[in-house]
C-alpha cells in the first residue's frame, strides 16, 4: 500500500511499539542504524516479529525503497538503552530510521547512492513536520557509546551536514590532518570530554572508567574523524571537539 504523503512509502507493518500514542512534541530526535545483517529481508522480517523486541519507524533497503514499518507518533523499540544531553531511554522521543547494511560483523560496506538520497529525502521531512533540530540527527553509536558502532564510519555524516541535517564542523581536513597522533595534556583531556559532554554525549558519571573514555572516544572518531577510529584523543579529536562546541 503506497502513503499519499510527501515521501512515497510503502507500509510494512510492525507490532512492536508501545501505547499510547505520543504527542508530536516528545518527537526530538531522529537516531539512525544500520541493520547489522546479513540478508535484507531477514532484517525486515525480525523488525516485524515480535519475538525480538525490536523495531523501527522507517527502513531504507538496498534499493532505496523506504518502508514505514511504524507510525510516527507510537514509540519504536530501536534505542534501546541510551543517552543524550538530559534524556534516557531515547526510544520515548525519537524516531528510528534502519538502513539495510551489513554491519562490521558481516562484511560492513559502503551505503549506496540510492539509500542516502532516500535517507535525505526522509530527513527533510520529519526534520520539518516535528521542528527536529539539525543537531540532533544522531547515530545510535552517539546515544550508546558503549553497546553501538552503527551506522558507522562509512556513514556520509558530512553529506548530511551539507544538507543542513547534522552537526558538523567547519575546519579544514588539510589543517587538522596535521596534528593528527599528536599528544594531548592531561588537561586537554579532560577539556575533551567536558566538549563532549555539552555536544550531548552523556554517561560522563564516572570520568576514570577507561572502557567508556575509549568507546566514547571511537563513537566521536566515527562520526567526525572517520578515517582513524583507535579511540585515542590526539590534538586533531581536540580540536574537532572545540569547533564544534
Amino acid at each position: 500500500m503506497r502513503s499519499k504523503l510527501a515521501l512515497n512509502l510503502t507500509t510494512n507493518y510492525s507490532i512492536n511499539f508501545s501505547l499510547p500514542k505520543r504527542s508530536k512534541k516528545k518527537i526530538i530526535f531522529i537516531i539512525i542504524h544500520y541493520t547489522g545483517m546479513k540478508n535484507e529481508l531477514e532484517a525486515i522480517k525480525r523488525l516485524c516479529d515480535h519475538r525480538s523486541n525490536v523495531s523501527s519507524h522507517y527502513f531504507i533497503k538496498n534499493n532505496g525503497e523506504i518502508l514505514n514499518l511504524v507510525p510516527d507518533l507510537y514509540e519504536a523499540w530501536h534505542a534501546g538503552t541510551s543517552s543524550w544531553k538530559r534524556y534516557k531511554f531515547l526510544n520515548k522521543f525519537s524516531i528510528g530510521i534502519e538502513i539495510s547494511n551489513p554491519g562490521h560483523e558481516h562484511g560492513y560496506k559502503k551505503f549506496n547512492e540510492t539509500q542516502i538520497s532516500s535517507l535525505i529525502s526522509v530527513l527533510k521531512y520529519l526534520k520539518k513536520k516535528y521542528g527536529i533540530k539539525s543537531q540532533n540527527i544522531l547515530g545510535h553509536s552517539d546515544i550508546a557509546p558503549n553497546r553501538k558502532k552503527d551506522p558507522g564510519e562509512k556513514f556520509p555524516w558530512r553529506k548530511l551536514a551539507n544538507k543542513n541535517l547534522c552537526q558538523w564542523h567547519n575546519l579544514s581536513n588539510v589543517k587538522i590532518k596535521k596534528q593528527r597522533n599528536l599528544k594531548v595534556s592531561f588537561f586537554e583531556k579532560k577539556t575533551f570530554f567536558k566538549n563532549l559532554k555539552k555536544m550531548g554525549y552523556s554517561n560522563f558519571d564516572n570520568i576514570r572508567n577507561n572502557s567508556y573514555e575509549t568507546n566514547v572516544t571511537k563513537a566521536f572518531q566515527r562520526k567526525f574523524r572517520q578515517n582513524l577510529i583507535n579511540g585515542k584523543i590526539d590534538q586533531e579529536c581536540l580540536i574537532i571537539s572545540k569547533n564544534l562546541v
